[in-house]
């Protein structure tokens, strides 16, 4: 059966599509330039961060915050906490960059970090950093996370890629952490097409940041701090542009890319206000219902991509998939369901089980969340779930 109802849809439009036509008519820059550095502008005043750097995607974004703590000099050791419930690239930056990975349960209301799992984790490890997600726009326990980062002198980073929008006690997600990350893709709150950013309040994250974007060289920095460095290195003239302070990517975004994200920023908060409004007439629903269990946090305003539940067992998700399916609702588990589980882990420090992260990969349905749904579409999608048998 066709797909009536995909998990993602594009929030590039029409308006979106005859602006980028008008400007490239223009014969203009397309390369990063001037429009970068405007949309950064503008996200970060949006969100309220001090900084916001434009990159070529969310898990490249997850690599430079990564990259970026290494770099810093501040981390006490390597060891970094990870979420059992995260998308892959949240967690292989830790690999790639030659950190030691601890998974960390899952809670079973946020499917975030489990607070009590994570104290556990933090006097037996003293790890140097910690990651958490906002798991599909549902925020986790900042709050308490923010403590524990008081007490243990971690360096916190808040991946918020799937959670523009999303609020934790009237703050926005992204804006916790020493840094935070966002993704820009396809289907996703605000679309670049491809495309994320990664978001700092600190100067020094920032300029290396900045640095680490761009092969590593300074050319990006603020003329009198690349003068500073070339000065400090006793780097001659001619060679000042292209002389290489880190060993970096190059991870770039457009300014094509940048002037459909100026766009999308226009009309932002109506889309975030509808898939706030269309979560929560999937959480009521199903929070009133037998056999399904799903996301909340009473502290938090969600603001989510798709919505996930757990059904009661492996054979009930069965069903209900089938039934989706069948009606044209496209449906899929959780991300990749628990790390702990997935090939790259397990072919590097073994299986690991959690009874809370292990019932998401078992159980875990997604359902389509867009500001193309109307109330009415939400509940018939609901109508479908609740009508397949336990």
């Amino acid at each position: 059966m066709k797909t009536r109802y995909p998990l993602a849809n594009d929030t590039v439009d029409n308006q979106d599509i005859q602006e980028l036509i008008g400007w490239l008519q223009s014969k203009p820059w397309l390369t990063q330039g001037s429009l970068v550095r405007q949309f950064e502008e503008d996200w970060s005043h949006w969100l309220g961060t001090l900084y916001a750097l434009f990159v070529n995607s969310g898990p490249s974004a997850n690599l430079l915050m990564y990259y970026a703590a290494l770099l810093s000099g501040r981390l006490k050791n390597r060891r970094v906490i990870v979420p059992a419930i995260a998308w892959a690239t949240t967690v292989a930056p830790a690999i790639q960059l030659g950190f030691e990975p601890i998974l960390c349960e899952a809670d079973w209301n946020t499917f975030g970090l489990d607070m009590k799992s994570l104290e556990r984790l933090l006097a037996d490890h003293d790890p140097g950093a910690v990651i958490f997600v906002h798991t599909l726009g549902v925020p986790d326990n900042v709050g308490r996370l923010l403590e524990l980062q008081s007490r243990h002198g971690f360096l916190l980073m808040e991946d918020a890629c799937p959670a523009v929008g999303a609020m934790y006690e009237g703050k926005f997600v992204g804006t916790f952490g020493d840094m935070s990350t966002f993704s820009l893709y396809f289907g996703h709150h605000l679309s670049t097409l491809e495309g994320g950013l990664v978001c700092t309040d600190d100067e020094e994250l920032q300029d290396i940041l900045v640095q680490i974007r761009s092969h590593g060289w300074a050319k990006d920095l603020e003329p009198e701090k690349a003068e500073r460095a070339a000065s400090e290195r006793g780097v001659i003239d001619f060679n000042k542009p292209f002389t290489f302070y880190h060993p970096g990517f190059n991870v770039r975004s457009t300014d094509l890319n940048a002037r459909i994200g100026l766009s999308q920023m226009k009309k932002l908060d109506r889309v975030l206000e509808s898939r706030t409004r269309n979560h929560y007439v999937y959480q009521k629903t199903f929070q009133e219902a037998e056999g399904l269990h799903c996301q909340s946090n009473p502290k938090g305003k969600i603001c989510s991509i798709s919505f996930v539940a757990l059904a009661n067992d492996v054979e009930h998700r069965e069903r209900i998939g089938r039934a989706l399916w069948d009606n044209g609702v496209e449906t899929r588990p959780l991300g990749g369901g628990s790390i702990g589980r997935q090939p790259f882990w397990v072919d590097r420090f073994g299986l690991q089980a959690f009874k809370v992260a292990d019932r998401i990969h078992e159980t875990s349905f997604m359902l389509p969340n867009n500001p193309s749904l109307e109330e009415a579409d939400i509940r018939l999608i609901c109508d479908i779930v609740l009508s397949v048998p336990r």
